[in-house]
């Protein structure tokens, strides 16, 4: 009886018709595909519970001369710091203008000038958006510097419990956010309001704003047509991304200090943390694609679940959009709220080594890579704190891949399988279930879930199958190729 192999590529598609994606896994959730077999996301421990009340947006690990461990949270009106031991410390600034929690859209009636539009209708397009508050942090030196785009001022905090972040001497207000160079220089992003205005401190003095002929402190307009959204350090440069474009920052020393180079068009950010930096690569969420720079050009990255995303995210929401590097696994992620969802539900993740992508379901809300912890910390919803890529526990979540469509006869006729051959590290770690249909979008019938053995007696018809892989143990399974075994069935 013939074998029909079903090891499939690497990688979620999930573009097009179910029939584009033939051959593919199309759905699934915490899994991740290395060296060819599938295997389980890592799981994850919490670390702090209900750490802050509010909607977490930003956070931050960093070690201080002493190689203490800090790690920075802030949420809509709090910023506080957490030892590695897990003491905490509410350092909020005094008058600090508290944000949202979520976006906000007013395009009805009464939420725009008198006589904007006709009597009773909504104004979908020219109505008040408000996003949902994020910060800025970095570290200068050891100390802490962050930047809530509701605040807009600039805040430094020098590691005394006692004493909350203050506002940096002289620094612009009305900021949109910050980040720190390479030189230990801080540039403040939309400073003193301007969406387009880039100002920055003396070199290792950040109270001195002004420029002179005797300090590198200066700031410059971009010629761009968007608003600065975010930036982030890279190999020898710091990349500039507003929602049109991207600029690479470089620096030249005195007179000019900086030099602002666009370095790609029509690829603005959606969000001011969709952003994520690895090696010497940064990757962005932009407008219906994905981006990368690598210190020489923007291009945009082959991605095959770009229906699965943007065809099902809340477009309301996207100011809350966020990404992370999870560089022990070669991987970007980009966290997004799904269309029936007003939080953060949904990911897609990039494996830039082995180039393909993953999709599934966390609720994260923002989350720092490995490095100055044992492992990559994220946050959830609701304020709790995790350690992620340990162990096997996922809390009872989902974790499973589905194939897309599989012919398994030609023209009238039916198959019938009668046996699943199942390559699996540890039988029993996994089970299987499919469904047959008889043609694309036709009704499908659902069989199993099966146990695995080798083999594995099965009974089912059709002429197209799908099949689901679930974990029943959350050990580190391993899942290859399966085959099934058919004899080809009745006309139909």
């Amino acid at each position: 009886m013939p074998l029909i192999n079903l090891k499939l590529p690497a990688g979620f598609r999930n573009n097009g018709t179910p029939m584009d994606s033939q051959g593919r896994w199309t759905d699934g959730s915490l899994v991740r595909w290395q060296q060819g077999s599938m295997r389980p996301v890592g799981g994850w421990r919490i670390r702090t519970a209900s750490f802050m009340s509010g909607a977490v947006r930003a956070v931050l690990p960093w070690i201080d001369n002493s190689r203490d461990r800090w790690i920075a949270l802030a949420d809509e009106a709090k910023l506080k710091v957490m030892t590695s031991a897990g003491l905490s410390y509410d350092i909020t600034p005094a008058g600090l203008t508290v944000g949202l929690p979520t976006a906000t859209v007013l395009t009805g009636y009464g939420n725009n000038t008198y006589g904007t539009s006709l009597y009773g209708q909504p104004r979908p397009d020219n109505g008040v958006f408000s996003e949902a508050t994020t910060w800025s942090l970095d570290t200068y030196g050891q100390y802490l510097v962050a930047c809530s785009n509701a605040d807009g001022k600039l805040y430094e905090w020098q590691l005394n419990t006692a004493t909350p972040a203050a506002q940096i001497a002289n620094s612009p207000i009305n900021c949109s956010g910050l980040v720190v160079t390479g030189e230990r220089q801080i540039m403040a992003l939309g400073a003193d309001g301007n969406p387009r205005k880039i100002a920055w401190c003396d070199f290792e003095d950040n109270t001195v704003w002004t420029a002179a002929s005797t300090n590198q402190a200066g700031d410059t307009l971009l010629q761009s047509a968007g608003e600065i959204m975010a930036g982030v350090r890279s190999r020898g440069q710091t990349v500039i991304l507003t929602t049109t474009d991207a600029w690479a920052a470089t620096y030249v020393g005195p007179p000019f200090v900086f030099q602002f180079s666009q370095i790609g068009s029509a690829c603005g950010i959606v969000s001011r943390k969709a952003i994520a930096a690895t090696g010497d690569r940064v990757f962005w969420m932009s407008n219906r694609s994905f981006m990368s720079y690598d210190g020489s050009s923007v291009t945009e990255v082959p991605c095959e679940v770009l229906d699965h995303v943007f065809d099902d995210i809340n477009v309301d929401q996207i100011s809350k959009c966020w990404a992370m590097s999870n560089s022990q696994n070669n991987e970007v992620w980009f966290f997004y709220p799904s269309a029936g969802s007003d939080a953060i539900d949904s990911y897609a993740a990039y494996d830039y080594a082995e180039n393909h992508w993953l999709i599934g379901k966390l609720a994260r809300a923002c989350g720092a890579d490995m490095g100055v912890m044992p492992q990559p910390i994220m946050v959830c919803t609701a304020g709790n704190v995790f350690d992620h890529e340990i162990g096997n526990g996922h809390s009872g979540a989902a974790v499973y891949a589905t194939t897309g469509p599989t012919q398994i006869a030609n023209g009238d006729n039916l198959a019938v399988i009668t046996r699943l051959i199942p390559d699996e590290l540890n039988l029993g770690d996994v089970n299987v279930s499919f469904t047959t249909r008889l043609y694309p979008n036709a009704a499908e019938t659902s069989h199993g879930p099966y146990s695995m053995t080798n083999p594995t007696s099965v009974r089912l018809n059709g002429r197209q199958i799908t099949m689901t892989v679930t974990e029943v143990n959350p050990t580190s399974w391993r899942v290859g190729g399966m085959s099934v075994e058919t004899v080809q069935g009745s006309k139909r």
